[in-house]
Formats: C-alpha cells, structure tokens, sequence
C-alpha cells in the first residue's frame, strides 16, 4: 500500500510558499494603490477647498469694499458712516484670515469661538440661515411677477411696464392686481 500523505511534501510546501507570496505581494500592492488615491482624494479636496476658500475671502472682501463705498456716501461723521466703516473694515480683516489660514484653523477658530460663545454662535447661525432664506426668496421669481400674501390671500405684483413687453404669453399685461383669493374659480 502507497501512502498518499507523504507522496510530494516539498512540492506541496513550495507551492504553499508561493502562494503566501503571491498574496502578500497583491496585498501590498493594493495598499500602495489604496494609499495613491487616498492622497490624490486629499489634495483634490485641498485643492477644492482653496479654491473655496478664496472665492469666499473674495466675496467677503467685495461685500466689504461696498460697505466702504456706501460709507463714503454717507454724511461724515454720522453713525452709519461709523458703523459701516467699522464693518468694511472688520469684514476686510476678516477676508484677510480667510486667506491667510488654511481649512483647519479656521474650523479650529470657530470651534474655539463657538465653545466661547455659544449663544452669540447660535445666534448669528440663525441669522445667517434667515439672510440665506430671504436671499433664497428674493432670487426665486416668476416669469410674469412676484407672488406675495396679504391679509391670506395670494395676490400677484403687476408687471413692471419695460417686463411686459418680454412675455411670450400671448395674453395682455395687466397693470391691475389680482386679488382673487388662491384655489377659488371666477
């Protein structure tokens, strides 16, 4: 009888070794492959972040040169030239950080102020999410007019007579207001 056990120890054990090899080789290799598009995942969202940050530093110091301008407007020396002053000025320094700090300081800044100051954070948070709202709204027109509420009924604004001109709508612009109340049939 033949022991089928021992027939090619070594050729079993090589063959087991190469495998183990193999693998570890492929294991590695898609650990470094793994890790080249983590980093490249990193620096594209670093990338995007500056590029983000930026233009927000940009938009904050363009709100901040028109507070300077409507300041210069103002009679010298009045308390909205006072006050505009200081917010262009404050609004200036503050794009001037955006710029100057990267992405986690200045998370770290807020955080640090937010722990400071809880209710001042909150509550300019909620003043911010209002404004955002409102800006939200107002950008949100129709193509005819504004829609607007009053006394519970929706009415529509007329249409502004150099807008009239542009409707495609086939029917006349009227300078009247409807006033008939939303969801009820004439």
């Amino acid at each position: 009888m033949t022991d089928t056990k021992n027939s090619n120890p070594a050729g079993a054990q090589d063959l087991n070794e190469k495998v183990k090899a193999t693998a570890a080789s492929a294991a590695d290799e898609a650990k470094a492959r793994a890790k080249d598009v983590a980093d490249t995942v990193a620096s594209d969202a670093a990338r995007y972040a500056d590029e983000a940050k930026g233009a927000a530093a940009s938009e904050v110091r363009g709100v901040a040169s028109a507070l300077r301008t409507a300041a210069d407007e103002l009679r010298s020396g009045s308390p909205q030239e006072r006050t505009f002053s200081q917010l262009a000025d404050g609004l200036a320094d503050a794009s001037d950080s955006m710029r100057d700090k990267d992405l986690g300081e200045m998370v770290g800044a807020v955080s640090d102020f937010a722990k400071r100051n809880p209710f001042v954070f909150l509550g300019g948070a909620a003043l911010v999410g209002f404004a955002a709202t409102r800006f939200a709204k107002a950008s949100n027109t129709g193509a005819r007019g504004e829609r607007y509420a009053y006394e519970g009924r929706e009415m529509e604004r007329p249409v502004p007579a150099e807008r009239a001109h542009n409707l495609d709508t086939g029917d006349v612009a009227s300078p009247a207001v409807n006033t008939t109340p939303k969801g009820s049939t004439v």
